[in-house]
């Protein structure tokens, strides 16, 4: 579990709460079914609109990550491949034909069965470096849906407050609904710029850097891979996979 990510929620909603009681607004305030519906199903809608299918079936699939991040443990992968390579230059590379089946990682699967099947070290980094560039390309572009989402929502509370006062505008006549009906066109207004700068837009850059930083992770892993097919000393593997982890 993230837990900065689970505070930054809890606070995200303290602060809004909180300043609506504070302000004398209250917690009624900020409930309007209207602002909802204009605001959170405009958004979506918006999203949808924009987004392939297969994009955004991947943003859903990625969006735990927020709060469970995938496991990442690079001094204990570079410990991997160094013994992977002691392995290959005393056994040979079928001597690692054992761990492929092993990895959890379908990447780092791939990319030990081609070492152990012999590959030239070039095939090798061609064929894995156009697999991560097409999965990272696919998950930033998943991590955007969310940025897209920010970006669309304070348009749509824009939008419903504008609404809002027109409805009040039809009440001219009655000066008691006057104040009412301002605040609940306002609500809308929150909705959107706080959906956006509290939880959308954070949402779609910390899934941006976790994107990047699984992409640093795979290039050590490729570096690895391509110096146990060439038949590295181990020692220096470990030397040059040292520079991903600072």
């Amino acid at each position: 579990m993230d837990r900065l990510s689970l505070t930054g929620v809890v606070l995200a909603l303290v602060a809004l709460i909180g300043g609506s009681v504070l302000k004398g607004a209250g917690l009624s305030g900020l409930w309007s079914p209207a602002a909802f519906v204009i605001v959170i199903l405009g958004t979506i809608a918006a999203i949808l609109l924009q987004t392939p299918m297969t994009t955004f079936k991947r943003a859903l699939a990625i969006v735990r990550w927020v709060f469970r991040p995938p496991l990442q443990d690079r001094p204990a992968m570079i410990a991997k491949i160094v013994e992977w390579s002691t392995v290959a230059r005393r056994q040979g590379l079928l001597g690692l034909e054992a761990e492929v089946q092993a990895q959890d990682d379908p990447f780092l699967r791939k990319g030990l069965q081609m070492v152990v099947d012999g590959l030239e070290p070039e095939a090798i980094r061609q064929m894995l470096e156009i697999e991560l560039h097409g999965q990272s390309q696919r998950d930033l572009a998943a991590a955007k849906v969310f940025e897209g989402m920010g970006i669309y929502s304070p348009t749509l509370g824009i939008i419903g407050a504008v609404l809002g006062l027109m409805a009040v505008m039809k009440n001219l006549a009655d000066p008691s609904k006057l104040g009412h009906g301002i605040a609940a066109a306002f609500t809308a207004t929150i909705y959107g710029i706080g959906a956006a700068n509290l939880l959308l837009l954070p949402m779609a850059s910390k899934l941006k850097g976790l994107v990047n930083q699984q992409t640093g992770e795979r290039e050590m892993m490729v570096e690895g891979l391509i110096a146990i097919a060439q038949g590295e000393n181990p020692r220096n593997i470990e030397a040059r996979l040292n520079g991903f982890v600072h």
